[in-house]
C-alpha cells in the first residue's frame, strides 16, 4: 500500500466522533493537497476493509457529497447520531464541527 493511502486511512480512522473533515483537508494532511479525488476513491474502496468512519468526511463546502439518496440519508443519520447538525441542504457547519489534527499521527 502506498504511503499516501496509508496516511489517508490513518487520518480518517482518527477523526473523532462528532467531528468532520473535508476531502481536501485529508489529502493535504496526507501529503498531497491536490488529491481530494483520490481520498474519495480510497473511501469508496477501503472503508469496509479498514472500518473507516466514512460518514465524517464532507466536501469543501461542508456538504454531503453522496448523490445516491439512501447513502446520503445514512450519512446524515450517522452524523446526527454523533451530535453533528446537518441542515436541510445537507450541509455541516465547518466552523463548528471541523476537526483540525496537528499531524498525521493525531
Amino acid at each position: 500500500m502506498k504511503p499516501f493511502t496509508m496516511n489517508v486511512i490513518q487520518i480518517i480512522q482518527n477523526i473523532p466522533e462528532g467531528r468532520v473533515m473535508t476531502y481536501g483537508q485529508i489529502a493535504e494532511l496526507a501529503g498531497s493537497r491536490r488529491a481530494a479525488r483520490q481520498v474519495v476513491r480510497i473511501l469508496h474502496s477501503l472503508s469496509r476493509k479498514h472500518r473507516l468512519p466514512w460518514h465524517r468526511v464532507v466536501n469543501a463546502k461542508g456538504e454531503i457529497a453522496i448523490a445516491e439518496e439512501e447513502s446520503r440519508m445514512l450519512q446524515i443519520l450517522y452524523l446526527n447520531g454523533e451530535g453533528v447538525e446537518v441542515d436541510a441542504e445537507g450541509r455541516v457547519d465547518l466552523e463548528a464541527y471541523r476537526y483540525h489534527p496537528a499531524s498525521v499521527a493525531d
